[in-house]
């Protein structure tokens, strides 16, 4: 073994972890003031997962038709299944059109209306067609222009680097340590603050939309650091995932136009959302799938349904949707201007996350303690703008918005504040994981325990939820965690060691999940993507109220002393129907 355990070091003003619309954006705004800021990252940048987005970023421009910002609020108060906490999402949708229209100054090429206004398509949950959209590759340019602003203002980047530890001090963030994994060797990067833009944490599902990358690397992180994470039993199951793939086909499919049908033909959402049909948001579109599923009604009695294009013509499907077409043609081998495509509910977007406020400091408990220098947005941090549901568009535009918001609260910080020293153990911690790993004699093999992790996941903990299921998850998990410690990897080397970090991330699954699962048991109630065959109601009496969760040597400590921010007067929570 010749990994190099002194590492190199780098000082700066900032570090984020994640290149994604939160990570460049927060990147864009702390550059622009002058600071040294670096973005760290285990992929390319314009790999990252934000690039996946197809449909929109939402924003009351009301180009298209009649909007407001306050029907954009309500619609995402709604939408939460009134979890969201309500000051933040005023705060949002005000920000939204800005963030959109510096998004066009910086060169995003949007869709455009024949007046040459910016052009916006409905999207499943919002009344008036909000998503602002480049064809179905909006978060593609998205993410490509804000890569070149940074590049033009100077953010230094390490790409293809696995971060391995998060640096607090006496309360204070002050840097991570990571791995290159292109050369080999720790890297320490010394900040005043680090931010977690490392978006979601899907690939703990067998189905799921999620990137490889997406193993929620920072949420480990900051259990490992003693820090709680928020609402992790709200995972949102996108309803037009490719059969068996996941891989995602724009809700833009639906706001389009288009069709879900059953094994009779029947375009079913008429018997669960009748005023919305297709446009419900997701939540309600995917139980309603994965219930003609359970019922016999997918497709040839096989557990797919159909989503339907053919009658939007040729013309439409190539100049609105070309990329969810080639998707279908390359993973299915179907052509949607011929042919109805197969499609199940995906694994997509965790409303839960890292606990951060409305400035995205990160906090530490239910009175909102604040980890002075760390910060958190995009799908990694939980505001609680989402509640227990996102409507569809609102997260490039969370990502952008609060990638910003982030860069400014850093920005100030930063301007203010000394750097914290570093504490001369401060390697010892990813040492030692990569020795554990490099070094054991087990006979486990980690893609075996990952791969047992995500079915179970799928099964158990998915669409629908029982407390009997997840009890067995529950005890699944545990074994999965003794399992672990006894894995042992082939590649002993230092570069592009791919056994050794996909190791790391499986660890890194199994920890949150135990949270996750945790979290559902506790939640008696159905809300939002939180749905409990065996409490299929919701309970505002008891339940509206936030979860925090911290691992202990004694398993998880839950807290439910976090209250909803609601506008009582204004935005009272009503039964949510569609």
């Amino acid at each position: 073994m010749k990994f190099n355990k002194e590492g190199r070091y780098h000082k700066l003003d900032a570090v984020i972890v994640g290149a994604g619309l939160a990570g460049l954006r927060a990147a864009l705004e702390i550059a622009k003031t002058g600071k040294r800021v670096a973005i760290v990252t285990k992929v390319y940048p314009t790999r990252s997962h934000s690039g996946a987005a197809q449909g929109g970023i939402a924003a009351a421009l009301g180009n298209v038709a009649d909007d407001s910002l306050e029907m954009h609020m309500f619609d995402t108060i709604k939408g939460s299944d009134y979890l969201g906490d309500q000051d933040i999402i005023e705060f949002f949708v005000n920000e939204a059109r800005k963030t959109v229209y510096e998004l066009e100054n910086m060169g995003v090429p949007f869709s455009r209306t024949e007046d040459g206004k910016i052009n916006q398509r409905p999207f499943g949950g919002h009344q008036s067609p909000r998503a602002c959209f480049s064809a179905d590759i909006t978060g593609h340019v998205l993410l490509h222009t804000l890569y070149e602003q940074c590049v033009r203002h100077k953010v230094l980047f390490f790409n293809e680097f696995q971060v391995f530890s998060l640096l607090i001090k006496n309360n204070i963030a002050n840097g991570v340590v990571a791995w290159d994994i292109r050369h080999g060797g720790f890297h320490t990067f010394h900040a005043k603050a680090v931010l977690l833009a490392t978006g979601g944490y899907g690939r703990a599902f067998e189905i799921t939309s999620n990137a490889h990358a997406n193993t929620g690397d920072s949420l480990a992180l900051i259990l490992e650091n003693g820090l709680p994470l928020e609402d992790m039993e709200f995972v949102q199951f996108h309803p037009t995932g490719v059969y068996k793939h996941g891989i995602l086909l724009s809700e833009a499919c639906r706001g389009e136009g288009g069709y879900l049908t059953n094994g009779k033909g029947e375009r079913f959402m008429e018997n669960y959302a009748k005023d919305k049909m297709e446009l419900a948001p997701r939540d309600v579109v995917s139980r309603s799938e994965q219930t003609e599923i359970n019922q016999g009604r997918g497709i040839d009695g096989k557990d797919y349904v159909y989503l339907d294009m053919r009658h939007l013509g040729s013309k439409k499907i190539l100049d609105r949707l070309p990329q969810v077409r080639e998707l279908a043609l390359n993973y299915l081998k179907v052509d949607m201007i011929t042919d109805p495509v197969p499609i199940q509910p995906t694994a997509h977007y965790s409303m839960g996350g890292i606990p951060a406020n409305i400035n995205t400091e990160v906090i530490l408990d239910a009175k909102g303690t604040v980890v002075r220098g760390l910060y958190a947005a995009g799908e990694a941090a939980c505001l609680s703008l989402h509640g227990g549901n996102r409507l569809g568009t609102n997260s490039l535009q969370d990502a952008a918005t609060f990638g910003r918001v982030a860069g400014q609260s850093i920005s100030k910080f930063i301007a203010e504040s000394p750097i914290e020293e570093l504490s001369q153990n401060h390697l010892d911690n990813a040492n030692g994981k990569v020795s554990a790993l490099r070094d054991g004699k087990g006979k486990e093999r980690h893609s075996e325990i990952r791969e047992e992790l995500q079915k179970n996941m799928t099964k158990l903990v998915g669409v629908f939820r029982k407390e009997e299921d997840m009890l067995k998850l529950k005890s699944i998990i545990k074994g999965l965690q003794e399992r672990f410690k006894d894995v042992s990897i082939d590649d002993k080397g230092d570069v592009y060691n791919m056994d050794l970090f996909e190791a790391f991330e499986v660890g890194n699954l199994l920890e949150f999940s135990e949270v996750m699962v945790e979290g559902a048991i506790a939640r008696k109630e159905s809300r939002g993507a939180h749905f409990r065959t065996d409490f299929p109601k919701r309970d505002d009496e008891k339940w509206m109220k936030h979860t925090l969760a911290w691992k202990t040597k004694d398993g998880v400590k839950l807290d439910f002393s976090k209250e909803v921010v609601t506008y009582m007067d204004r935005f009272p929570p009503i039964e949510r129907k569609y």
